[in-house]
């Protein structure tokens, strides 16, 4: 048996966590077998590298450090959960999956795209989704909806400009893979954003 691999990307307060369940929902009322799940993170070792990922610090961690962390937890999570699910026939949809280390590391942390690639394809390998739900929203917009939670990680405290990195990079690499790249208007309403998610959903499940 094979599954099947959903990732929803997006910047902050996007709106990918509001919409994930929702989703998760629709296809088990189809007969789908759902595991949901996020990045980084996952399991409880990658949890606990998302913890020191995130967490503010009086010690500035290094970029490298950060990519490096990224993807030791993304090992982690495909070999401990994300690929036993898709062999044992189940769909996963995941928050963030490594497109985000391209939009963060990548165009916002400025790292090298040689780099990135290399451990890109020694960690995922093969383990590519089957479609990218990309939630697009402006900079501003995003970041005033991400403000008003109770306090900022320590990515989220970057200035603009970095985020502004960080959504044209999602929005080139949809424009360069079409195939896999569905990309929502998420500065909607709640109801029409996921107007645009329905026929979404219809695709997946015309999936042979």
């Amino acid at each position: 048996m094979s599954g099947r691999f959903i990732t929803l990307e997006g910047g902050e307060g996007a709106g990918k966590s509001s919409n994930m369940e929702w989703l998760a929902e629709r296809l088990r009322a189809a007969g789908k077998t759902v595991l949901l799940t996020r990045e980084p993170g996952g399991t409880p070792l990658a949890e606990s590298i998302r913890e020191v990922l995130l967490a503010p610090s009086e010690e500035t961690m290094a970029d490298d450090t950060e990519l490096l962390l990224v993807f030791a937890a993304r090992a982690q999570h495909l070999a401990e959960k994300i690929r036993p699910a898709l062999a044992r026939g189940e769909w996963v949809l995941c928050d963030r999956f490594v497109d985000a280390t391209w939009a963060y590391q990548g165009a916002g942390r400025g790292l090298d795209r040689q780099a990135i690639g290399s451990l890109e394809q020694w960690v995922v390998a093969n383990s590519q989704p089957d479609m990218t739900i990309l939630f697009d929203i402006p900079v501003e917009a995003g970041m005033a909806r991400a403000g008003k939670r109770a306090a900022l990680d320590r990515i989220e405290q970057e200035d603009m400009a970095f985020f502004e990195r960080i959504r044209e990079c999602y929005l080139q690499r949809a424009n360069q893979q079409p195939g896999r790249f569905r990309v929502v208007d998420a500065l909607q309403p709640l109801e029409a954003v996921r107007d645009q998610i329905a026929p979404l959903i219809e695709e997946m499940l015309s999936w042979p």
